[in-house]
């Protein structure tokens, strides 16, 4: 039925970079000595989220055929969950969605970062879809969490 999806030919990458515990220590560290508060979110349906590059066609679901056109496919836009390149296709919307609303990417770590406001400083780490943030400014961390639900679906965890 052609659920085969080969490397090089189907996908390119199959990962979504992960923060590192050590990182996420760190990052509460810096928060707690700079006397922020450290807020969480989660991304719903996370991996429908991601923008595919590649070409992805599926057969039509059962109960879901078109009976004019029986055997056509359908192009997918969007990840599903199941395709090797969907964890890494939610990473590059995020990243992307984040660069485009004015952060900056960690250098040395790519699941983190950064916006300057004024004196300000908004920090968010990333871990597939759970998301942790802190400001120094409580506004900031309201705006962006206000950014994220307007582009995602979003629970907020505390």
């Amino acid at each position: 039925k052609g659920y085969r999806q080969e490397k090089g030919i189907d996908f390119e990458e199959s990962f979504a970079l992960v923060a590192r515990i050590e990182a996420i220590r760190i990052f509460i560290a810096n928060a707690v000595s700079k006397n922020m508060t450290v807020y969480q979110m989660d991304v719903k349906t996370t991996f429908l989220n991601g923008d595919l590059k590649e070409e992805v066609c599926v057969s039509q679901p059962k109960g879901f055929v078109d009976p004019d056109h029986p055997t056509h496919v359908y192009r997918l836009k969007k990840a599903l969950y199941g395709l090797k390149q969907a964890p890494r296709a939610w990473y590059d919307t995020l990243s992307r969605f984040l660069l485009d609303n004015n952060f900056s990417k960690g250098a040395i770590d790519p699941t983190i970062f950064t916006r300057k406001t004024g004196k300000h400083i908004l920090l968010v780490q990333i871990y597939v879809d759970d998301i942790i943030f802190a400001s120094t400014d409580p506004k900031d961390c309201d705006m962006f969490s206000n950014e994220m639900s307007l582009k995602f679906q979003m629970s907020m965890m505390g």
